[in-house]
């Protein structure tokens, strides 16, 4: 079939039916991830001039080496499947674009050669590639996840194996499935001396995607592992709080209620995005992209969203405390006046984030 996306036109297959295998996958509810990818790589380059190489690592039909090279991006798309790899250097001729392809698995490519910019969109973990992309990335790498579950929690033995860690599957499990994932690869860089820093990450769609920033320092490696930390949670009354380091240190009891706590981590505690980069980014939002409002919407969101590391559900808190759940801006309102920051998350519209603990939102949000 033939798809328009982004000023390009390729050739991709029709999708498969569950269970076909290794046939070459073209996922269109991806259209959101790709069209941020071209903005960020435009705020990027504005970011880093001498960012000009751009892999992409896991190319399939080679929608994204596309889009890139349509862009200016020297790209290359890499693919073990030779039906991908004819996929990409047809989808590249056909757009009257330069581009190398190659047949080859990425993770020998990637300990042989160094690209600016590395973009992983495997199906399922990134993390068998992590190590390679790490050494085999400049400035910027570019990172997807679609194995949601266990980066939340809900399929937590795959989660633990894959992401060293505990996840937890609370009702922030989007915010979780965040928060594993750049545990990993912080973890994963620090191993050689790199740091990572999140520019842009959002979980969207049953995916998690981020854009990380690297720093060849040990010293800024320490800083990074500095922002690791654990999240001590009560599935009773819904309280939770955050504790720095690697040592988890958790209470034998829920402060609020008696009840047990939960423990998740290592996970990221840092901030996961950088507002000023984002509305950069947002600049670089073409009306010609399929997805613009879209996109300029989750970028304004993500902007405004407070840096702490889990969030509530007001429908949920209110059901659990007998009220009827009113407007969320009159309610993120009373929050604000009781002298504690709130804020919208980009994970549903009845999502929040604020440093008061259950007990105070439940306070202040509460009908005179």
């Amino acid at each position: 079939m033939r798809v328009a996306e982004g000023g390009v036109e390729i050739e991709a297959p029709e999708q498969p039916e569950a269970g076909a295998g290794d046939a070459v996958f073209f996922n269109p509810v991806q259209e959101l991830n790709r069209d941020l990818t071209v903005a960020v790589l435009r705020a990027y380059r504005e970011r880093e001039d001498r960012a000009t190489s751009y892999l992409d690592a896991t190319a399939a039909t080679g929608i994204r080496g596309v889009r890139a090279a349509a862009d200016g991006w020297d790209v290359t798309c890499c693919d073990v499947d030779p039906d991908a790899v004819a996929l990409c250097e047809g989808n590249l001729e056909r757009n009257s674009l330069e581009g190398s392809v190659v047949q080859r698995d990425v993770n020998a490519l990637l300990h042989e050669d160094v690209f600016d910019v590395v973009d992983l969109d495997p199906f399922g973990t990134p993390i068998p590639f992590a190590d390679a992309a790490i050494q085999g990335t400049r400035d910027l790498l570019c990172v997807t996840a679609t194995d949601t579950a266990p980066l939340c929690g809900a399929h937590f033995m795959p989660g633990v194996r894959r992401y060293s860690t505990v996840p937890r599957n609370t009702e922030y499990h989007a915010e979780m499935g965040v928060r594993v994932l750049l545990s990993a690869l912080v973890r994963t860089a620090a191993r050689y001396d790199v740091a990572l820093r999140p520019l842009c990450t959002h979980a969207t769609k049953h995916y998690v995607r981020t854009y990380l920033e690297l720093e060849r320092s040990a010293s800024a490696a320490n800083d990074a592992i500095e922002e690791l930390g654990y999240v001590h949670h009560c599935e009773h009354c819904l309280y939770r709080e955050s504790q720095s380091g690697l040592i988890a240190d958790p209470p034998d009891w829920c402060p609020q209620c008696d009840e047990g706590i939960q423990t998740a981590g290592p996970i990221w505690l840092g901030e996961t995005a950088e507002a000023d980069f984002l509305a950069r980014v947002a600049d670089h939002v073409d009306e010609e992209f399929g997805t613009a409002e879209t996109a300029r919407d989750l970028l304004a969101t993500l902007g405004d969203e407070l840096a702490v590391p889990t969030h509530y559900d007001q429908h949920r808190l209110c059901k659990r405390w007998g009220r009827s759940a009113g407007p969320m801006d009159a309610f993120l309102d009373a929050l604000r006046a009781a002298d504690y920051p709130a804020s919208r998350t980009h994970y549903g519209g009845t999502t929040f984030k604020t440093t008061a603990d259950v007990s105070a939102i439940r306070t202040a949000t509460a009908p005179e």
